[in-house]
């Protein structure tokens, strides 16, 4: 008897999948202004539905149901776009800075130090001290807590110490991130 409930609910849903996939995906474009996520958005929508299928059915409005799960899927998109753009734009600011005779071997030394830090570490350290970002600035562009930037930061720092010997004191490090764009062309 379940098989005939099952391809009862196929059928509903194959029958709503026709009649709103157009719908849904004009939705999708028009509230992200992009054509090539628009199908992708109503199919995740659609997926979305059929896992929850008894309980969208027996709905008053399954139609607006399905709306608000392709809004809320755009929505997501947008944010993930808006943040992705942020971080974009601070790892690689197109701003300008030129110093007289550059410590060309400290930069290089910071450089190398930075490369054996894990990620996390190396971000918080180079945002915080290279970018001169505040602890909440640089928690929004890695989408973390404050409290694991200013965890991070202390210890990527202490570990850049480490790695750099004692001849090398916090500042000296820190202008030597300043400056670490200006030996030519951005390592990614």
């Amino acid at each position: 008897m379940g098989t005939v409930v099952d391809d009862a609910a196929s059928v509903e849903f194959h029958a709503f999948f026709e009649r709103h996939y157009a719908e849904l995906s004009r939705l999708a474009h028009l509230l992200t202004g992009e054509a090539d996520a628009a199908d992708d958005l109503a199919a995740d929508a659609l997926l979305a539905l059929w896992h929850r299928w008894d309980r969208v059915r027996a709905a008053d409005h399954p139609a607006a149901y399905a709306r608000g799960v392709v809004a809320n899927l755009a929505r997501t998109r947008i944010r993930s776009a808006v943040r992705e753009r942020r971080r974009v734009a601070l790892f690689w600011s197109q701003r300008e800075e030129k110093t007289e005779n550059p410590d060309v071997a400290g930069v290089v030394d910071v450089q190398e130090a930075l490369r054996r830090l894990p990620f996390r570490k190396r971000a918080c350290v180079v945002l915080r001290h290279a970018f001169d970002l505040s602890e909440k600035d640089t928690a929004l562009a890695l989408g973390v807590s404050v409290g694991t930037v200013k965890s991070q930061t202390s210890k990527g720092m202490a570990e850049l110490q480490r790695l750099l010997g004692p001849q090398s004191p916090p500042l000296q490090m820190r202008a030597a991130m300043a400056r670490g764009g200006e030996t030519g062309g951005r390592n990614r």
